[in-house]
């Protein structure tokens, strides 16, 4: 495997001598006469940074020994709770107070379960038409949603900026024709009249074309930025397009997810049925009632936490696996292909690198658990200045994670590296070739999620249409609708996310090749040369001049 890697690096204006090239490889020194004396720094900061094809070592590996315990306590205990409950649980409205024993005893086997059972069959026989139509249309949509895709991606890689400008028109058009329609449907509606006086209407009315006229302002100042980004992203959606089978393999990992999260919310449920049928007092009165066992909450606790850390993790294995892809096709030359580049990422994410997918993981949970903490303070407006700076204080520190966590995991799956090196590798490659580590971000996934919405709303109206015109449902036909956008919108965003992470793994790839003076992708170095250089940095010592 060797001899092909080497044959897929290009000349390097530092060394093209050398038969093997380790993962960091420090470029010889260059002479300046007149160059003044530069302060010493960190050994690491002006090593060359490639592609890792070689063995990779195990990093951050206490975090995948800590996650794996964490996991097993909660499955032990899950397990536990299963040959632990309480079958009385289900019978506890046939259970009454005894006087004389103090306690609650049964009364009568009453079984609720098939009356229930009927009042549900009933209930669904009434709506028996709205419930088909809503599944044969969200299956439908399932299907079509797909094709979809694949069409959406190949648009984006021949036409980005025909599919764009089409787009940003019914960015506005779709915002009025929703706000004209409820405007005359309320109106003509009386009931909806009475309930919402003309005045009010006229107001929200006017609310939303002004908010329509602020993004059409944006739009307009934006607009430089925005033709750059229909580049960008005509560039991800070429290399997504040589990587296809990423459509296959993320959608199975989050398959997998489900699957391993369906015992633990079978855990939960049993957990609930641990505990006894007690007396309780209230206002003189005794009635019997359910009291779980003292470890349940804590189990609840757990349970709750390590789903939400393994859902963390999932989503920075999917963006390894991504980025591992995407590097590996780009550090190969045009005319060869990468193989089995999803298989040794997939291989390096759950492997030596699944230490540091937990770690990233855990911070992404830490963080997005205090910021949730933080807002829920705020809704509750507590008075003081001690409040305000902790908050502010805490922003801040969450702000400074997710930047150091930007790119660390694009940047992992390439050189395999530790969590804490790569971050800090990352910031110094891209402050010594002056490019931002906050750019690949809101211009490119705001137009991606503005396309995604008008397609999904082009959809639902059609989906509305059809079935007002097929079928009987009245109002109902606006639930589907809405449900089968939802569905689509969902599809969709699973596509811009990969696109998403398409777009910042080539950003790491050519501040890579910049770093090296080298040039695997033309057509990439003449996109992303375009891009402002960061003024918060200063120039490099010796200004690289890419190899043609």
């Amino acid at each position: 495997m060797g001899s092909s890697e080497e044959s897929n690096k290009p000349t390097s204006l530092y060394d093209s001598s050398s038969q093997s090239q380790p993962l960091l490889l420090k470029p010889p020194s260059i002479e300046e006469p007149n160059q003044p004396d530069q302060p010493e720094s960190d050994p690491t900061q002006y090593l060359q940074i490639s592609y890792n094809y070689g063995p990779r070592p195990f990093k951050d590996l206490p975090f995948v020994i800590f996650f794996v315990f964490v996991v097993l306590c909660t499955f032990g205990f899950g397990i536990f709770s299963v040959f632990h409950k309480n079958s009385n649980y289900s019978n506890l409205s046939s259970y009454k107070y005894d006087l004389n024993s103090n306690s609650c005893v049964r009364n009568s086997t009453l079984n609720g379960f098939y009356e229930s059972r009927f009042d549900f069959y009933a209930l669904s026989s009434s709506g028996s038409v709205f419930v088909k139509s809503l599944i044969w249309t969200l299956v439908v949509t399932l299907i079509l949603s797909v094709p979809i895709c694949f069409l959406l991606l190949l648009s984006l890689k021949h036409y980005t900026k025909q599919i764009v400008y089409v787009s940003l028109p019914f960015f506005v058009v779709i915002p009025i024709f929703f706000n004209v329609y409820w405007f005359v449907a309320c109106t003509v509606s009386s009931s909806c009249s009475d309930a919402f006086p003309l005045v009010y209407r006229i107001l929200v009315l006017v609310f939303v074309f002004l908010i329509i006229g602020i993004i059409v302002w944006i739009f307009v100042a934006n607009w430089h930025r925005i033709q750059l980004t229909v580049k960008i992203i005509g560039v991800a959606s070429d290399a997504l397009s040589k990587n296809l089978g990423l459509f296959v393999v993320i959608p199975l990992l989050t398959l997998g997810l489900v699957v391993y999260y369906a015992p633990i919310v079978v855990f939960l449920v049993f957990a609930r049925l641990n505990g006894k049928i007690v007396p309780k007092e209230s206002n003189g009165e005794y009635r019997c009632v359910w009291k779980q066992d003292s470890w349940v909450p804590a189990y609840y606790t757990l349970a709750i936490l390590t789903m939400l850390w393994s859902l963390t993790i999932m989503v920075e294995a999917q963006v390894y696996v991504i980025s591992g892809t995407v590097a590996q096709w780009y550090f190969t030359k045009e005319d060869a292909k990468p193989r089995r580049s999803i298989r040794s990422s997939l291989r390096h994410a759950f492997g030596p690198s699944s230490g540091t997918v937990c770690l990233s993981g855990l911070l992404i949970c830490v963080v997005r658990f205090v910021r949730a903490v933080v807002d829920s303070a705020r809704q509750e407006d507590v008075p003081g200045m001690v409040n305000l700076v902790l908050r502010c204080c805490v922003k801040a520190l969450l702000s400074a994670v997710d930047f150091l966590n930007k790119f660390t995991i694009n940047f992992v799956a390439i050189t395999g590296e530790a969590y804490c090196t790569s971050a800090r590798m990352t910031y110094e490659l891209l402050k010594r070739n002056l490019l931002s580590a906050v750019f690949v971000e809101t211009v490119s996934t705001r137009l991606l999620a503005g396309i995604t919405f008008v397609l999904s709303a082009i959809y639902a109206i059609v989906v509305c249409a059809i079935l007002k015109g097929a079928s009987s449902m009245g109002v109902y036909s606006y639930v589907v609708a809405v449900l089968a956008w939802a569905l689509l919108i969902i599809v969709l965003g699973f596509f811009v996310h990969v696109l998403d992470n398409v777009i910042e793994t080539v950003y790491v790839c050519y501040a890579i090749d910049r770093d090296k003076g080298e040039v695997y992708r033309t057509e990439v170095h003449e996109v992303y040369s375009q891009l402002p250089i960061s003024r918060n940095h200063r120039p490099p010592i010796a200004p690289i001049a890419p190899v043609v």
